[in-house]
């Protein structure tokens, strides 16, 4: 018996698969793989999945049996040389998704090295045909490539036992993966015979970067359906395996796009920056707001996104402030977003941690967006991303493709973006190439002036929109920030507001 098995609910670790009514596919259970593929695996196909010792293979192949067995199906784990089963299991136990229900009822363990060491692959084929027969198996797995490679005389009689696989998998309706360490997938000049017949190669990687050692899985082969192209973030942990398409490869929405200047005004909630900017920030566009510390960005940020609505949720995402320092902060000087984060109005996603998925990250926020119909998005530091990015000049091409699926979905994003900045220097971006992505920019500054520093603000870019370039002073107080007339008009500002120092 085949089941092809659905994609289920993706829950907050996975993703959905990009298709997932194709009646030809097995779903592999890893929401974030079937992404990969375009809505899994093509049924009936074999596929090698490639990794040095230690990189998940038998992790991810075990996960595709028990999620096949939750769906009804059979799958049938056939080892060569590889780890005692008792050992293999004991591993397995730890990981969520074994059900140990299912051994020996719905996926069945076979040692097959000692039959390949009698009888070769003559042999090994003859038991394989048997045991898919008896177990009506969907799934067939193959740990060990590598020895019964050892064991074929010539290449050709390798290439034979691929071929008669491959009649096996059609005559059975079933699906077959073959486990192997042998060889480098990742150079081009290798041609090995296996690679030439099987219907899609996997391969799984380890990369250190300085201190840190990240994983990825590169579909380098797949035969009869598109796939994401190139390498993708994959985690180990206590749930399994954890695929995180890379945000740049995912095919974005294409909804016909407004003219900038035509599309209805969000407002910041700053009514001078909303004057200057014509009524506020052009619906689904981005903005990053740059300024040195202290100068205002996140209290900037914050008023943005205590205009969120039920109509028109929000979303803060931080990298240095927790959700309860940003909402002490913001009951100073903005509009209360305790009752809006109680209600579900808000919502913050909090990455104080030093290391990260940067794919991850984006991902949980455009599910977030889809399931909240979220409409403002705060990213506030998008230096955190910098940290996060490996390799580093990968960042430019992630915020375009992160603002571009936000924009897709009618999102208004503002970010901030810290600036080096002493008083009467120049100021420069620390990453030049994301301002011209971004469509609009704000400056915040400090400027010395009588003998003390003041915040000033200017509209340095709004994307196809005319808008107010004066450069306008302005004060954090407990009547929120306030712009005065023009810049060099604090003076008489101070006499009717004392104001504070708060930053941000």
């Amino acid at each position: 018996m085949t089941v092809t098995s659905g994609p289920g609910e993706p829950g907050p670790l996975t993703s959905a698969p990009l298709a997932s009514t194709l009646p030809d596919r097995l779903y592999s259970g890893i929401g974030g793989l079937d992404t990969l593929l375009c809505g899994g695996f093509v049924r009936n196909g074999i596929y090698i999945i490639h990794g040095a010792p230690g990189a998940g293979k038998t992790i991810l192949s075990n996960q595709i049996c028990y999620a096949h067995a939750a769906a009804g199906g059979h799958a049938l784990y056939v080892t060569l040389l590889s780890e005692q089963h008792d050992r293999l299991l004991a591993n397995l136990a730890q990981l969520a998704f074994c059900d140990q229900s299912r051994i020996a009822r719905e996926i069945h363990y076979v040692s097959a090295f000692q039959l390949l060491e009698r009888d070769g692959l003559a042999g090994l084929l003859t038991l394989l045909r048997r045991e898919i027969m008896a177990h009506a198996a969907g799934i067939l797995v193959l740990d060990g490539l590598v020895a019964a490679e050892a064991y074929a005389t010539t290449e050709l009689e390798l290439k034979k036992f691929i071929h008669e696989l491959q009649m096996l998998a059609s005559a059975a309706d079933c699906t077959m993966f073959l486990l192997t360490s042998a060889g480098h997938m990742d150079e081009a000049s290798e041609q090995r015979p296996e690679h030439t017949m099987v219907d899609g190669m996997i391969a799984l990687r380890e990369t250190t970067y300085g201190w840190r050692m990240e994983r990825d899985i590169h579909v380098r082969k797949f035969r009869g359906s598109d796939h994401l192209p190139g390498r993708h973030a994959m985690q180990i942990t206590s749930a399994g395996i954890m695929v995180w398409p890379r945000t740049e490869a995912l095919p974005a929405a294409s909804p016909a796009e407004n003219t900038q200047g035509d599309a209805p005004r969000l407002a910041t909630g700053i009514a001078g920056l909303d004057q200057m900017l014509g009524g506020g920030l052009p619906a689904g566009s981005s903005t990053v707001v740059l300024g040195p510390t202290g100068a205002g960005k996140t209290s900037l940020a914050l008023n943005f996104l205590a205009r969120s609505t039920p109509a028109e949720p929000g979303l803060m995402v931080s990298f240095y402030e927790s959700p309860d320092h940003l909402l002490a902060r913001a009951s100073g000087f903005a509009p209360d977003l305790g009752p809006h984060v109680a209600d579900g109005v808000i919502g913050f996603a909090w990455h104080g941690q030093a290391e990260g998925l940067i794919d991850r990250i984006a991902f949980e926020l455009l599910a977030d967006v889809r399931r909240r119909g979220v409409r403002r998005v705060v990213i506030d530091g998008l230096l955190g991303f910098e940290g996060l990015a490996l390799p580093a000049e990968r960042l430019p091409r992630f915020f375009l493709a992160l603002t571009g699926q936000l924009r897709a979905m009618g999102v208004t994003t503002l970010c901030t973006l810290e600036i080096q900045q002493v008083p009467g220097t120049t100021h420069r971006a620390p990453v030049d190439s994301l301002t011209p992505i971004a469509e609009n920019l704000i400056l915040l500054r400090h400027v010395e002036r009588a003998g003390r520093l003041e915040r000033n603000v200017s509209v340095m870019k709004l994307r196809g929109s005319a808008f107010d370039s004066t450069l306008r002073a302005f004060e954090i107080g407990p009547g929120g920030i306030v712009l005065v007339t023009a810049f060099g008009a604090m003076d008489n500002f101070r006499q009717r507001s004392p104001g504070d120092t708060t930053g941000g």
